[in-house]
């Protein structure tokens, strides 16, 4: 059981390894007002207790061309585990929960482009039709208010700047390829090579990176981490139905703001606002769905609870 104060500690960290650029320890040390190897020791301590997973970035979803975010709701049941094996199978799959209510399963797909996701699509009805139920719902988003924590609303992309496949790999790697250790030049440079056969220079990969840092495409640079060794024990889906339709955006801008919302979206459904809740306890949550009808401005919600984290989602930021 960890102490209070421990548990302040390892937040403080956590909090400190989300930046706009790549985490600086030595920094980061200085910050805490320890020794570079007396962090290294922590940093170490923690990664054996998986407490921490793996060095990840945050991708601005209004990228040229456009990300498509989908959800997917699954009823399924325990004698169907095929069902979560074959998921996570699937690259774009970001979030797997096992939730609470009609449907059991709640995933979230990140495509790069429209025949990518229609490939996908024929790979989800291949699984479903081995499924006991068959039954499953999916609704895209039509606007990223907020992901991970981070409000999209700050963060203009730069109109002038010019994305290409190459720079798709780049993202890839940093999301996706990193471990405990930060990735070099280096390493991408090789990678490239090896993956994609692209040959690219260390400074050119330099250069293209602060490029896409200064541009908004990567949003920051983050750490993967287990939420409830840091305190965070609830996790909650929330749909939300405004009384008047005519103020999604002008609601979902107020909502970007609330610090327990860590992802809002706005789907297509008559539940129009979708939002990914962290609380540290229930009552929290209580207070947050207090807070949301006190505005005068929403006339329902639908909650689901989350279970189980089968594929975390799960590099927010720390207030």
């Amino acid at each position: 059981m960890r102490s209070s104060n421990q548990l302040e500690k390892n937040l403080n960290l956590i909090k400190l390894l989300n930046s706009k650029s790549k985490p600086n320890f030595k920094g980061i040390s200085k910050k805490l007002g320890i020794t570079r190897q007396t962090f290294q020791n922590k940093f170490d301590k923690l990664k054996q207790e998986k407490l921490i997973h793996n060095f990840t970035i945050n991708i601005n979803p209004n990228i040229l061309p456009k990300l498509n975010y989908v959800i997917l709701e699954i009823k399924t049941n325990p004698k169907e585990p095929y069902l979560v094996e074959e998921l996570l199978k699937i690259d774009q799959l970001k979030m797997l929960d096992g939730i609470l209510g009609e449907f059991s399963l709640i995933a979230l797909f990140i495509f790069k482009r429209e025949g990518e996701f229609n490939q996908i699509l024929n790979q989800i009805d291949y699984i479903m039709a081995k499924s006991h139920f068959k039954k499953y719902q999916l609704s895209e988003v039509i606007k990223a208010f907020k992901i991970n924590g981070i409000r999209l609303s700050d963060k203009i992309m730069d109109t002038k700047f010019k994305f290409d496949e190459k720079d798709y790999l780049i993202l890839d790697i940093l999301q996706n390829k990193q471990s405990t250790k930060l990735i070099s030049t280096y390493e991408m440079s090789k990678l490239l090579k090896a993956e994609y056969e692209l040959e690219r220079s260390q400074a050119t990969i330099y250069n293209r990176i602060k490029e896409l840092e200064e541009s908004n495409v990567i949003l920051n640079y983050s750490i993967n981490f287990c939420p409830a060794m840091v305190g965070f024990k609830g996790k909650f889906l929330v749909r939300i139905k405004p009384i008047d339709p005519s103020k999604y955006n002008e609601i979902a801008l107020n909502l970007e703001k609330n610090h327990y919302i860590t992802d809002l979206f706005r789907i297509g459904e008559q539940y129009g606002l979708f939002a990914i809740v962290r609380v540290e306890k229930i009552e929290d949550y209580a207070l947050f769905i207090k807070e949301l009808y006190d505005t005068g401005e929403i006339e329902d919600t639908f909650t689901k609870f989350v279970l189980d984290e089968l594929k975390p989602y799960i590099n927010f930021i720390i207030f």
